[in-house]
């Protein structure tokens, strides 16, 4: 089957579609596809077809779209102009990754609040009409597509793949240290000031450090917040693959912070589930869901202190946190369930 993926950006541009993209479409190659990637940027070993494009608010423009041929289209949304512009396109998957809800800061900015709902109006009118045409349009969990103000209209099209990792890639072993981890992009959206906060109030009665891994436009403003808030922190930057592994896998525990519909899984925590390592996210759909299968959410920032110190003096209940994550991982969040489901879709489109 000749399937094209388009997806606005591809690594070693990072983000979770991003990392989604490259995995499916690697894996749909080694099961005998003819796969192309259409991006604005990456690098792959198979076909990626290059879009020159204009870089608008994390929404690429393209300059000259080229013709495409293939069996299957499928398209990653947000960032609409690539999918856009296929939306006639037959057979064409839409997967829905996220609603778009702009920041109050973007790239160290503040934006006025009437020009960012003007961004997420525009954003709507450009994506309704790709899922008026699309013939499957996917979602990674139920509980977002369910509360989503755009996909409630297209439930009779919608199809839950959720993402996935290689579990193998994973140690399950390795003795866990005294830190609490958060691994992500340093954007205000992200919420890591309100981690912050509850570990500065965790730090007063347990002996626990905070390790950041990323980089992003606001690293040096929440750097300077940790100091103010006397939080013992270590600011890691991105870190390579192999060191990144290892560190999400001696940690004591993971917090996904973001408040955010922006952030509607979070990959980062079947990472962390896939080394038994326990997670903590803020109940928000969609990543809710992923994280009741191997740790607990919570609703404020006092809920975040009091279940860090919980978790913390209970080894036990960490490791039953743990091997529950990594037993759900390798049942519900495999590539080979993804793939298998996928190829499905593809199927029945065509």
């Amino acid at each position: 089957m000749k399937i094209i993926q388009i997806s606005p950006y591809f690594p070693p541009h990072v983000g979770g579609v991003e990392y989604h993209v490259k995995e499916l479409a690697g894996g749909l190659a080694n099961r005998g596809h003819q796969v192309s990637v259409a991006s604005s940027s990456g690098r792959w070993t198979g076909e990626l077809i290059r879009i020159p494009s204009i870089d608008l608010f994390y929404s690429p423009m393209p300059i000259k779209f080229p013709k495409l041929e293939a069996d299957v289209y499928h398209s990653h949304i947000p960032s609409p102009l690539f999918a856009f512009m296929l939306r006639s396109a037959t057979p064409h998957v839409v997967t829905y990754h996220n609603d778009v809800v702009v920041p109050e800061i973007i790239n160290g900015h503040a934006l006025p609040r009437p020009f960012a709902a003007a961004l997420e109006r525009i954003n709507e009118l450009l994506v309704r009409p790709v899922l008026e045409e699309a013939d499957i349009i996917i979602a990674t969990t139920k509980s977002y597509a369910l509360t989503s103000p755009v996909l409630r209209d297209y439930h009779h099209k919608l199809k839950i793949v959720p993402n996935a990792v290689n579990v193998s890639l994973y140690p399950q072993v390795r003795k866990k240290e005294n830190y609490v981890l958060y691994a992500g992009r340093m954007l205000s959206y992200k919420g890591v000031e309100s981690l912050l906060f509850a570990m500065s109030e965790v730090q007063k009665s347990a002996d626990l450090e905070l390790v950041l891994v990323g980089d992003g436009y606001d690293r040096n403003r929440l750097e300077e917040m940790a100091k103010r808030l006397h939080v013992r922190a270590k600011f890691t930057g991105r870190l390579e693959r192999s060191m990144f592994i290892d560190t999400i896998s001696r940690a004591e525990m993971l917090v996904l912070p973001t408040q955010n519909r922006l952030e509607a899984f979070g990959i980062v925590l079947l990472e962390a589930m896939a080394c038994k390592t326990p997670v903590l996210a803020f109940d928000t759909p969609g990543v809710n869901e992923v994280a009741e299968n191997g740790g607990m959410v919570y609703s404020s920032t006092e809920e975040l202190s009091k279940l860090i110190l919980e978790l913390h003096g209970n080894e036990p209940r960490r490791a039953c946190l743990g091997q529950r994550g990594r037993k759900a991982v390798e049942e519900k969040y495999s590539w080979k369930r993804v793939l298998d489901s996928m190829e499905s879709i593809y199927r029945a489109v065509t």
